[in-house]
């Protein structure tokens, strides 16, 4: 029988070797931090369910160590209240909202945020507490704060990391408000999503230091950020490769969702292909446009709906070849996304890492190529 520990040897192992620009030193903490204390129970989608349904796993039934140590999100949580021991027969349909995030991102984030020996990070969402102990590992107990929102994760999470032979400071709070006691850390890494960068943490790390946070929206677009804090309340950075996705912070989750009738409006024709918003970056670029809004649908057939203030968009197919939009309400969201996506398809169509962002008290611009550039205000 493979042993717990040689499974998180193997599991090392693969990580060093698909991504070798890893600090070894973050691939030992996997190595030797025990990812079975924090995912005692998970959830696993049942394939082909619609809506995503949800299968309990826990410890000691088959497969439940191996699943553990599969480089893969385990999702712990379901609409902020359903764990996998709540469902004593049978599978769970919810929204995830707490997760053992899959291993090779949580090594990669910190080894983006490239901490030096002695430095104090701020971590935004406890969740499981693995991602914690391994910084705890890696820098020190001392040096380690984390923030949980939900009190029965954050405890979870407590005895995790006590048992691992952990003991960093702990905090259930609201971790957009940063540490309650104040205080100048070296780094931020945030766990959750954010709609915007709370000011808060643009006062808690020293200038010079940085911030890693992944921006997103009701529209479920994502873009990961590196910023440098520059003076207290501004910060400036880039968007970084690749694509990572986390759950929205619960304060900056949207609304409860409206019944949705589409109704008559403006017609017209794009210009654009309503498709190129279904790509990765196409959807941040819309998110960015309309920020409010929450966009339904697939392919070329999509539905925008303003959260705010109940304005419509959705695009129909032409029968000679095209598409429609037809819009109401106070705002024209497709008027906005359309002038974005224009602007980003006449600077070449970058990925994330052609984006940046700048940061102060009166406003939050990301841009595309350079600050000069064509940009867009995110909600504060």
């Amino acid at each position: 029988m493979t042993t717990p520990a040689e499974l998180r040897s193997a599991l090392a192992d693969r990580l060093a070797e698909e991504d070798p620009d890893t600090d070894p030193a973050w691939i030992d903490a996997a190595r030797t931090v025990p990812r079975e204390l924090f995912t005692g129970a998970y959830f696993l989608p049942v394939e082909g369910s619609n809506p995503t349904s949800y299968r309990p796993v826990r410890e000691a039934e088959p497969g439940w160590l191996e699943g553990v140590y599969t480089n893969q999100t385990l999702v712990t949580q379901l609409d902020g209240r359903t764990r996998p021991d709540d469902v004593t027969e049978g599978t769970a349909i919810g929204a995830p909202s707490s997760s053992s995030t899959l291993p090779s991102l949580v090594l990669r984030m910190w080894h983006q945020l490239d901490p030096e020996a002695g430095h104090r990070v701020l971590e935004i969402g406890t969740g499981t507490g693995y991602s914690t102990a391994l910084g705890a590992r890696r820098l020190g107990d001392t040096n380690i704060t984390s923030i949980e929102y939900d009190p029965a994760v954050g405890g979870s999470a407590a005895t995790a990391i006590k048992a691992a032979g952990h003991a960093p400071r702990l905090i259930i709070g609201d971790g957009l408000l940063g540490d309650p006691n104040g205080g100048e850390y070296d780094r931020i890494i945030a766990t959750c999503s954010v709609r915007h960068i709370p000011p808060p943490w643009l006062h808690q790390v020293r200038p010079g230091g940085r911030i890693l946070v992944t921006l997103s929206g009701w529209s479920f677009a994502f873009g990961l950020a590196l910023l440098t804090v520059t003076e207290p309340g501004r910060a400036t950075g880039r968007f970084l490769p690749g694509y990572t996705s986390f759950m929205i912070a619960r304060p900056h989750d949207r609304p409860p969702r409206q019944p949705l009738s589409l109704l008559p409006g403006d017609e017209r024709l794009t210009r654009i292909n309503p498709e190129i918003i279904s790509t990765w970056t196409g959807g941040w670029v819309a998110q960015l446009a309309a920020p409010s809004a929450e966009r339904m649908g697939a392919g070329g057939q999509q539905i925008l709906s303003d959260v705010s203030t109940g304005s419509q968009a959705r695009t129909i197919p032409n029968p000679d070849g095209g598409w429609t939009v037809i819009q109401r309400g106070p705002l024209r969201l497709w008027d906005q996304v359309e002038r974005a996506v224009e602007a980003w398809q006449e600077a070449g169509e970058p990925h994330q890492d052609g984006f940046g962002i700048t940061v102060s008290a009166a406003r939050q611009r990301v841009w595309v190529g350079s600050e000069d550039g064509p940009g867009w205000d995110l909600p504060i």
